[in-house]
């Protein structure tokens, strides 16, 4: 999953009944491959032993105006106790985001017989029912009802469709060893992306080749009236494709430029690993300005969303290029090559997020390089939006004074992606981008410690490009990281990486210098971050005012952020206050920085923001007179610059 897309996000559930937090907390440990599983002792542990039969699957996705998926399951079955499981741990949520309050309306039959089901009394994932005598199969039917506030899962025009929302499985066994036969009934005259392969279709349903349930659930499906299918294969790889769907006809459309630097995106990726893991790679694309945008990896495949101007305002569109490449690369790094705590026998076992910083600090590293690599990024660009990382660890690290970048990783399960009231302060998923800048620095240091020889080129290649063609998950640890790093070039890189991601204030700057390069500020915003600011899909974190004043600004001068100990958040700002009048003018993005210009030049008048918050107002004098600060990178004179080398095109 990309940070990027963290921001855009579909709304996942936002809490889990409090039951089954309770349930983690008293229920056994079992042994499943070296995984620990706590759940209900109602619940059987799952078994390396294969389900007997196939589990058939249909889903009525045609209902676009209700948003409602229609299940039905037939589940062969034996006499006895059966606990049917609703997905809870889902991958690349890294967190136990399944969205069972959703589910609505199930029945369970066996012969045209109704049979009684009754919820785990601490695991509300959970289903218990006893399967008569003679019963060789049972019927479920029930619906998901996908959001209808926003983040749409479907619209009148396009769906977006996770198998993990649709499906019960037996519990009991790994879910590699369940077979399922699914099939989709979609609106009339759509076409559909996914990665699974065809058997039949009759009409507007389909029908796919039964897969394991891991396998299913890890190939979700893009469906749309205005649906577009572009070959990205590189010369000599599997196949590899971008499955579009659009709000309408024209954003469908890609110019010769276009498809040249999408194409190379996937030559260049092949190119960083030597390798691919899969039989073929769809990037399921939707540009949208109503279905919810994403971002979440699988093997064979990714969701990516971004508004429906994409390619039409494509000048104006660089933030957000990033997010293909991202999730491309976790087809490597979190699909093939997995952290061994993330690996987990089912769905509904407890994952651990411990080396996030490997899985996805290192993607969103390679995702910045292979967009640049490609071209649909300019060097100038990719340095732009590399100095906006890097800004927010030099002036909004106020966090890591109290806790770890490897603490961070805690963050999917603790804050469940909800806004944070401060968030510079709590930190929130810093594994992403803090990661990105430790593996910068490794990059850097590879280079040096080589006489420029060896990169984080070869660390890849190494790590995650063995077994070519192979796409069996193989686990790693913190010794197989550091192992790897040492193969490439001989170092202390097990200190080197605790002393980034296990020790307080971390230097994650180090990189930059590293490379030959330095963050500096003006008082002029690069291109790149005024696109970022004024695209109407705008990230949740704006970068406005954080590094002058210390406030990230929503629309109609809403604070999303105050900077924790920052000039605004000293005066009084609150997160959640709208900003009413500047200096006694109405709020405007040029009125602050105006204000904040003239502060610079008048060293004894603070900036009056009066603000409107839970029904009152306020005034708050901000005593800040450093004027306007964005962030850029420039040359450090007489040293390597091993930047311009990260992202040169490979040959």
């Amino acid at each position: 999953m990309s940070v990027a897309s963290v921001s855009v996000l579909p709304a996942r559930t936002r809490r889990i009944v409090a039951r089954v937090v309770a349930a983690l907390l008293i229920a056994f440990m079992a042994s499943a491959a070296g995984a620990k599983e706590t759940r209900s002792a109602q619940v059987p542990p799952a078994q390396d032993t294969p389900y007997p039969g196939t589990v058939v699957l249909h889903v009525d996705a045609s209902d676009t105006l209700q948003g409602i998926f229609r299940v039905h399951e037939t589940i062969p079955v034996r006499p006895g106790a059966l606990t049917l499981l609703y997905p809870q741990w889902i991958p690349g949520d890294h967190s136990p985001t399944g969205p069972i309050a959703m589910l609505a309306g199930l029945k369970l039959s066996a012969n045209g017989k109704p049979l009684k089901w009754k919820r785990d009394e601490y695991n509300v994932y959970a289903f218990h029912l006893d399967v008569p005598a003679g019963v060789a199969s049972v019927d479920a039917t029930f619906q998901y009802l996908s959001p209808r506030d926003g983040d749409f899962e479907i619209t009148d025009r396009m769906m977006d469709m996770e198998w993990s929302k649709v499906a019960l499985y037996p519990a009991g066994h790994f879910s590699r060893d369940i077979t399922f036969a699914a099939s989709v009934t979609l609106a009339h005259g759509w076409q559909l992306g996914t990665a699974l392969q065809t058997i039949s279709q009759s009409g507007d349903t389909t029908a796919f080749k039964p897969v394991t349930f891991n396998h299913l659930v890890d190939s979700p499906i893009y469906a749309g009236e205005y649906f577009k299918r572009v070959d990205l294969t590189p010369p000599g790889g599997a196949p590899v494709h971008l499955d579009i769907v659009a709000d309408a006809p024209k954003y469908l459309q890609m110019t010769p430029e276009q498809l040249q630097v999408h194409r190379a995106l996937a030559a260049q990726a092949v190119k960083l690993f030597g390798s691919h893991h899969y039989d073929h790679y769809d990037f399921l694309f939707s540009l949208s300005d109503q279905l919810g945008g994403n971002g979440t990896e699988h093997h064979q495949s990714s969701e990516d969303g971004l508004g429906a101007d994409y390619f039409t305002a494509w000048a104006d569109n660089a933030p957000g290029r990033d997010l293909l490449a991202h999730e491309y690369v976790h087809s490597w790094n979190g699909k093939f090559r997995r952290p061994a705590d993330l690996w987990t026998p089912d769905f509904n076992v407890p994952m651990g997020d411990s080396l996030l910083w490997v899985y996805e600090g290192q993607t969103q590293y390679w995702g910045f390089v292979l967009t640049a690599r490609s071209g649909m990024w300019s060097p100038q660009q990719f340095r732009d939006a590399l100095a906006m990382t890097a800004a927010n660890y030099d002036r909004n690290r106020e966090g890591f004074q109290w806790r770890t970048l490897e603490d961070t990783t805690n963050d999917p399960t603790a804050a469940r992606r909800t806004s944070l009231p401060y968030r510079s302060w709590q930190m929130s998923e810093e594994y992403y981008s803090g990661g990105q800048m430790m593996w910068l620095e490794v990059d850097a240091k590879l280079r040096a410690l080589t006489h420029d020889h060896k990169s984080l080129d070869d660390f890849a290649q190494a790590f995650f490009g063995v077994d070519n063609g192979s796409y069996v998950t193989r686990t790693y640890t913190f010794d197989d990281v550091v192992a790897a790093l040492n193969d490439v070039a001989k170092y202390d890189w097990a200190n080197f990486l605790r002393a980034h991601v296990d020790t307080l204030n971390p230097p994650l700057l180090d990189g930059l210098a590293g490379t030959g390069w330095k963050l500096v500020y003006t008082d002029q915003p690069s291109a790149y971050e005024k696109q970022y600011d004024s695209r109407p899909q705008s990230p949740r974190h704006l970068y406005n005012f954080t590094w002058s004043i210390g406030l990230t600004m929503g629309k109609q001068g809403r604070i999303n952020d105050v900077r924790w100990n920052g000039p605004a958040f000293k005066a009084g700002a609150s997160t959640g206050a709208s900003i009413v009048a500047v200096n006694g003018q109405d709020y405007s993005d040029d009125v602050m920085k105006q204000a904040i210009e003239a502060a610079a030049k008048d060293s004894k008048s603070p900036i009056q923001l009066l603000l409107k918050y839970q029904g009152g107002y306020r005034t708050v004098a901000v005593d800040y007179h450093g004027g306007l600060q964005y962030p850029h990178l420039v040359r450090v004179k007489g040293t390597p610059d091993y930047l311009s080398e990260i992202i040169a095109a490979r040959k």
